[in-house]
């Protein structure tokens, strides 16, 4: 029992899983105590929506950047120059464009699409913002798919199988990917996990603030960005500002002020988790 003890706390990805999840526990019990039911229910939904469009994003990176990957990668080795270089073209233009901006003219897509009922559905809408999203990170599994293959192919490991019998096919999606890898794509989709709440609450916020002002706070989903540009999460951080003057304030924060400082800690937070649950992976598995 005391090695268990001591191996969880050793293995940092667990940890701070642990820590995470308890605080996020901690905080709803604080709130269903405390909060107004009406602000209780936009927090708790704006977590969940967040929660939910990160979890599709690293679904839909993982099968798109997967199958283009290893597709870029027997394009290549056919030796259909045509093919290859347009498909490198075209991942190309897609890296060339900054992901905010990528994005945020996403967005603006999405909202058109809302104004004309093309998205009706809350369900429908939620899928077009992680495909957006998706669309501007999924390269980075796509480069790591790629980077994991050529490492094992100068290695004696690749040509052994080959000569064994074995079809190029296998070798790259069970032995390479699969067998070999899967550590290396689950670190990364951690990692994703956490950009994508990073940039899905930005862009909520630049588009609740005021460049869309007929769709952003009515039809699009509630995020924790969307949350956090409302007036009453604004006043609510803004009020931190005033405890560092008045430090006598400070316990009106947790009482008066719950709605924003919530939205607020469940960003940092959650960043702060992932990006240590990351790197507590990524050195449990050396990688």
């Amino acid at each position: 029992m005391n090695q268990k003890i001591q191996q969880f706390f050793t293995d940092k990805d667990k940890l701070w899983l642990a820590i995470w999840l308890c605080g996020i526990a901690l905080l709803t019990v604080w709130n269903a105590l405390f909060l107004n039911a009406p602000a209780f229910e936009r927090v708790r939904t704006g977590f969940v929506n967040t929660m939910l469009i990160a979890l599709l994003v690293i679904g839909i990176t993982l099968v798109a950047g997967w199958l283009i990957g290893v597709a870029v990668y027997f394009l290549e080795r056919m030796r259909n120059s045509a093919a290859y270089l347009t498909a490198t073209f075209l991942l190309n233009i897609v890296r060339s464009v900054p992901q905010i901006v990528g994005i945020l003219l996403g967005f603006v897509l999405i909202t058109v699409g809302i104004q004309s009922n093309a998205l009706g559905s809350g369900a429908t809408i939620i899928l077009a913002i992680a495909g957006t999203i998706s669309l501007f990170v999924f390269l980075e599994i796509v480069d790591l798919i790629r980077e994991r293959i050529a490492h094992f192919r100068r290695s004696d490991f690749y040509n052994a199988m080959l000569v064994c019998g074995i079809s190029e096919w296998r070798i790259v999606n069970v032995d390479i990917l699969w067998k070999n890898s899967r550590n290396h794509i689950f670190n990364k989709l951690i990692a994703i996990f956490g950009v994508t709440i990073f940039l899905l609450c930005s862009i909520d916020f630049i588009i609740s603030v005021g460049l869309s002002n007929d769709v952003s706070s009515i039809n699009l989903p509630v995020t924790l960005g969307s949350l956090l540009a409302k007036i009453d999460s604004k006043q609510d951080v803004l009020a931190i500002g005033h405890t560092l003057l008045n430090p006598g304030y400070l316990p009106n924060l947790f009482f008066k002020h719950l709605q924003g400082i919530s939205v607020a800690f469940l960003i940092v937070f959650s960043l702060v988790c992932i990006y240590k649950i990351a790197n507590g992976f990524a050195r449990r598995y050396e990688l």
